[in-house]
C-alpha cells in the first residue's frame, strides 16, 4: 500500500512546500478543458442521450482547446508551465528524499539538468494522451450509431474502462524514466531499460494508483460540469493541483524504492524547517 498512498502522506505532510510549484499549472490545466462540450457531453449522456458528434467527443476529452484563441492561448501555457514547474519539483523533491532538506539552494542547477528529459517526457505523455483521446472519441462515435440506446451506453462504459486501462499502462511504460534519468545519468536508452526493469515488480500498484486519481478526477470533473463554469475551473485547479503534485512525487518515491535508495526525508534532521 506504500506504493499506492506513500506519495499523498509526503504530499499532505509537506503541503506548504510543494503547493507552490502546483498552483500555476493546475490553473492552466483547468483553463485549458472546454467546459461547454464536458457540459453538453456528459449532461446529455446522464439525461438519457449518450450520442454526441465526434468532434464535441473529442474536445470533451482532449486538453487542447481550439474553441478560440484564447482557449489555445491556455493550452500552450498550460504545456509550458507543465514543463516548469515539474523540472522543478522534480529536483526539489529529489534533494529532500536524498539529503532530508527541504530547501531552494543548489536545485537551479538539477533544474537545468532536468528541464530536456521533462521537455521530452511531457511532448511524449501529451502526444499519447491526445492520439488516446482521438481514438475514444471515434469509437464512441461509432458506437452512436447502434440504434439501441442501452447498448450504446453499455458499449461506451466497456470502451471508457478498456481506453483508460490502455492510457494508464501506457503511462507507466515511461514513469520512472525521468527520475533515472535525473538520479544516474544514463543515456537515454539505458535509463529507458533500467527503468522500465524497476517497474515490472511493482507495476500492478503503480496502476492500481493511477487507476484510483483517474477515476476521482473524473467522476469530479463531470459532476461538476453540472455546476456553473467558475465552479468547475475552481474545483479543476484544485484537483489539477494536487494531481500534478502526486504524479512527480510518486515517480521520486516509486524510484527510490524500486532501486533501493535510502531515504533521508523519512529521518528527522536539524536543519529541517
Amino acid at each position: 500500500m506504500r506504493t499506492v498512498f506513500g506519495s499523498w502522506k509526503y504530499i499532505f505532510k509537506n503541503i506548504w512546500f510543494l503547493l507552490p510549484f502546483a498552483v500555476v499549472p493546475a490553473v492552466f490545466m483547468s483553463l485549458s478543458l472546454d467546459y461547454q462540450c464536458v457540459r453538453s457531453v456528459w449532461s446529455d449522456f446522464f439525461a438519457g442521450d449518450p450520442r454526441a458528434e465526434f468532434l464535441e467527443l473529442f474536445h470533451a476529452w482532449s486538453f487542447i482547446r481550439v474553441d478560440s484563441w484564447l482557449g489555445l492561448v491556455y493550452s500552450i501555457l498550460a504545456v509550458i508551465s507543465v514543463i516548469f514547474f515539474m523540472a522543478l519539483l522534480l529536483a526539489f523533491v529529489e534533494k529532500h528524499m536524498r539529503l532530508g532538506k527541504r530547501t531552494l539552494s543548489g536545485i537551479g542547477a538539477q533544474f537545468v539538468n532536468n528541464l530536456p528529459s521533462v521537455v521530452f517526457a511531457v511532448l511524449v505523455y501529451l502526444a499519447i494522451y491526445e492520439a488516446w483521446a482521438v481514438v475514444l472519441s471515434a469509437v464512441m462515435f461509432a458506437v452512436s450509431e447502434i440504434s439501441a440506446t442501452a447498448t450504446v451506453y453499455a458499449a461506451d462504459v466497456i470502451f471508457i474502462v478498456i481506453f483508460a486501462f490502455v492510457l494508464i499502462y501506457l503511462s507507466t511504460i515511461l514513469y520512472l524514466w525521468l527520475p533515472c534519468r535525473q538520479m544516474t545519468g544514463f543515456r537515454f536508452f539505458e535509463a529507458f531499460l533500467y527503468s522500465y526493469r524497476l517497474m515490472v515488480g511493482v507495476r500492478g500498484k503503480v496502476l492500481v494508483s493511477f487507476a484510483i486519481s483517474l477515476t476521482a478526477l473524473f467522476v469530479l470533473l463531470c459532476g461538476c460540469a453540472f455546476l456553473p463554469a467558475a465552479v468547475f475551473y475552481i474545483v479543476g485547479v484544485a484537483a489539477f493541483a494536487l494531481l500534478f503534485l502526486n504524479f512527480c512525487v510518486r515517480m521520486e518515491a516509486v524510484y527510490f524504492e524500486t532501486d533501493k535508495l535510502d531515504r533521508e526525508d523519512l529521518l528527522r534532521h536539524k536543519w529541517e524547517v
